[in-house]
């Protein structure tokens, strides 16, 4: 358990101290500068106390507020070193240095007190403030002549302290130490051979400062010598040793005492000057150069040192000095306030605890000494708590009466802490203590029942609202959280449509609700407190949904085919107003989203036809003329009242004529260009370069299925392979719309008349239909049987019926 040259001791005292409270004492002994992690001592062995314990009562390390360079392992029951430790950082000159903290332990509560003491090792070399002294030596210095040189500083103690000086060369000085009662070891340069200035004005001498540690460390500083003539009195002290004492907190420029020395030369040569060699000290103390008044400069404090040994070099014009000490006490003054230190703290405790029970360990620290250390502590009135004192400066808060948490659910317990110093000084600290409960109250939402409205195509994800509950208990007992209970909405589970957030009661949404499948559904929650066991209530949650506008008008009449033209028959004699057709739509939205208006985007002639605004009805606005174009196209625009609307557009064709001869060589005629004639030899080159480069497509189409055709027999020929013939399906819808279900078939009959013009629902059939087909030249009689060779009795019809009656 060593490490290099590290020794350790442990002494170990243990007592039972009352209230239930186990005080007991364990000291080491460790070097400085140990490694981190290194093992100090096992503590529970030490203490006699098995490692379960120290596990069991969460053993910790209390240092109260300095900082820890010692940590505890629990599972060892040993202390390691946590962080590197400098004795010198730590105690400064100070012997013994130690380390005091506390071991607590909690079920039950229990502490012990740790003493590691910290031994030095060598690893500071002796230093001088400065790198090198200068003297003016007269001549005529007497054999004995003393020369104060400054002392050297070893922030080591004991045997790594500073031992030795060594003075080189030693032709004309010696070097003298004296070691005084508080160890420290006064260094002074004695004039042993007369100097000669004609010989040697200028001496360069070296002072070695050596330790007793082992290996040795020195340290060195430069002396320069300049001999004088003729001044062959050194001044004397009065006193070789002052004594003074000043108060901590003294102001700056107190006066501590005043030095005294003479000199029986006279002039210059008898001029003594004061002063304090650059040290430690020399910050904190000014001497007056002339008179040798001492004075406060720094502050002092009773706390960190009490005591100040200054070595006051006196010298005269021609270089003489003597030296003398002034040795000052500081004496303490009541300025600390004594400092509150929660070693542990329970903040909860429960309202059937018995009195007596301890909630609170502290540990009262201050720093001053005698009556300014002694300190008591009292508690603020009118609380069912005391305060008692377990040994100095450790005090427990005890219960001191039955709790009760429906008469106050927590306490602000206040400690004071004061001194018996003149004037006595205190410090107090506030303790919250928060009183459990037990569950006895199920959590009540803030409504009876919820309604919310969310608009269709939301974002999944989307928060609808907020459910609310509230419980009457405290603490865990009242912590409410939000179950959606199992239920289903169209034999779906409704946990597909929405979620509950079990913290917050905030109700998302789990799809993109249409309302064109779902317009409202209900489901329930229950919230649920954390108790043991839990209590819960539960409240009815109904969403609808809101209609948006996201469907556009779909148009049922006329149809728009893709290979036949559908015109709409008006007679040159038809009257202002004569309903041409109706545009038919619908819009699945609800509401004004549905609401739809019929507008004419584009004519062949607007001045002949408008459109109803609110039926979609096509009238004629005047009187139809002979020199009205026969064929007329109309597009109709079908708009929604959404926001933003939406449309649609429909084409109309009209044919003014009276007789079915008339229409059909209208839209199966084009008209020429009127320079056809003048290009007609550029229409034949086209024609023939179109046909023969369709003549070679068609030749190398026939013969690359041929080679197809043939290599797909050889496969099937080697493959042992069953061959599965594939048959299409007889027909589909190509007519729907995608929104509704059914196609629309429309029956319009016209009479001259147009106000007795109808448009109703009608059957199948193919009698007395116009059928527009650029492309055709047969007639109609051809087509109309041909389209009903074709068609499937069950399929539906790709035209609609226009029957006039006359």
């Amino acid at each position: 358990m060593s490490t290099g040259t590290m020794e350790w001791q442990v002494l170990l005292f243990i007592s039972v101290l009352s209230l239930s409270v186990v005080h007991g004492q364990v000291s080491y002994s460790i070097p400085e500068e140990m490694a981190k992690g290194a093992l100090i001592g096992n503590i529970a062995q030490d203490l006699g106390l098995g490692v379960e314990r120290l596990k069991s009562g969460k053993a910790r390390i209390y240092t109260g507020n300095t900082e820890e360079y010692i940590e505890l392992k629990r599972e060892r029951g040993a202390l390691l070193i946590k962080d590197r430790i400098d004795r010198e950082s730590l105690c400064g000159q100070t012997m013994p240095c130690a380390l005091h903290f506390q071991m607590i332990l909690e079920n039950p509560m229990e502490f012990y007190t740790v003493t590691v003491e910290i031994t030095d090792i060598n690893d500071n070399p002796p230093t001088f403030e400065r790198s090198e002294m200068k003297y003016e030596i007269s001549e005529s210095a007497l054999t004995g002549a003393r020369f104060v040189l400054e002392k050297a500083v070893d922030d080591d103690v004991g045997v790594n302290g500073l031992n030795s000086y060594a003075l080189k060369p030693s032709d004309n000085f010696a070097l003298k130490t004296i070691s005084r009662g508080d160890g420290t070891k006064h260094v002074e340069m004695v004039l042993q051979k007369p100097l000669d200035r004609e010989k040697h004005e200028h001496m360069s001498l070296i002072l070695t400062a050596l330790d007793g540690g082992e290996p040795q460390l020195s340290g060195t500083m430069q002396i320069l010598i300049t001999v004088l003539d003729v001044n062959d009195n050194p001044p004397v002290c009065s006193k070789p040793e002052y004594k003074a004492t000043v108060a901590e907190n003294a102001p700056l420029g107190t006066v501590i005492t005043t030095v005294s020395a003479t000199d029986i030369d006279k002039g210059n040569n008898g001029k003594v000057t004061y002063m304090i060699p650059k040290s430690a000290a020399g910050s904190i103390f000014l001497i007056d150069a002339d008179n040798g008044v001492l004075t406060l400069r720094g502050n002092v404090d009773y706390e960190k040192r009490r005591l100040y040994e200054l070595d006051i070099q006196v010298s005269d014009q021609g270089g003489l000095s003597d030296a003398c000490k002034v040795i000052v006490d500081v004496t303490d003054t009541n300025d600390n306030p004594p400092s509150i230190n929660i070693m542990s703290n329970s903040n909860t405790v429960s309202e059937n605890v018995n009195p007596g029970t301890v909630v609170t360990m502290l540990n009262i620290q201050d720093p001053d000494s005698n009556e300014n250390g002694k300190v008591m502590c009292v508690l603020n009135e009118n609380i069912p708590f005391a305060i008692k004192s377990t040994t100095n400066n450790f005090f427990t808060v005890v219960t001191d009466s039955d709790l009760d948490r429906e008469r106050a659910s927590q306490y602000n317990i206040t400690v004071t802490c004061s001194d018996e110093g003149v004037p006595s000084l205190s410090s107090s600290v506030t303790l919250t203590l928060q009183i459990s409960d037990v569950n006895d109250n199920a959590p009540i939402f803030e409504r009876s029942s919820y309604e919310a409205y969310i608009v269709e195509n939301n974002t999944p994800g989307l928060s609808i609202f907020t459910v609310k509950a509230r419980d009457a208990d405290w603490n865990q007992n009242a912590r409410v959280s939000y179950i959606l209970e199992d239920s289903s909405v169209n034999g779906v589970p409704v946990s597909s449509y929405v979620s509950v957030s079990a913290d917050s009661g905030v109700i998302h949404a789990v799809r993109s609700f249409d309302y064109e499948q779902i317009k409202d559904f209900q489901f329930r929650v229950k919230a649920q407190d954390g108790g043991s066991p839990p209590l819960s209530s539960n409240v009815t949650v109904k969403i609808l949904i809101q209609d948006q506008n996201d469907n556009p008008p779909q148009v049922l009449y006329p149809v728009q085919t893709g290979g036949s033209l559908v015109a709409e028959m008006v007679p040159r004699s038809a009257d202002v107003g004569y309903l041409v057709t109706k545009v038919v739509a619908v819009d699945v939205d609800s509401g004004q989203n549905a609401w739809l208006s019929y507008k004419l985007q584009k004519a062949t002639d607007r001045a002949l036809f408008e459109v109803g605004l609110q039926n979609g009805e096509i009238r004629t606005i005047r009187q139809v003329t002979d020199k009205d174009v026969v064929k007329q196209r109309l597009t109709v625009i079908v708009e929604d009242n959404g926001q933003p609307s939406r449309s649609a557009t429909v084409i109309v064709n009209v044919a003014v004529a009276d007789s079915f001869p008339e229409v059909l060589s209208e839209f199966t005629d084009f008209t020429h260009d009127k320079e056809y004639n003048d290009n007609l030899t550029f229409y034949l080159v086209l024609a023939l370069a179109v046909v023969s480069f369709l003549f070679i497509t068609c030749l190398v189409v026939i013969i690359s299925v041929k080679i197809y055709r043939w290599r797909q027999s050889r496969i099937l020929y080697h493959s042992n392979l069953p061959v599965i013939p594939y048959y299409p399906p007889r027909y589909s819808d190509t007519l729907g719309t995608g929104t509704l279900q059914h196609v629309y078939n429309y029956e319009v009959c016209r009479t001259t008349d147009s106000r007795k013009s109808d448009c109703k629902f009608g059957r199948a059939g193919s009698q007395n239909v116009l059928i527009m087909d650029p492309s055709s030249t047969g007639t109609m009689q051809r087509i109309q049987s041909e389209k009903s060779i074709l068609d499937e009795p069950d399929s539906p019809p790709e035209v609609r019926p226009l029957c006039y009656h006359s």
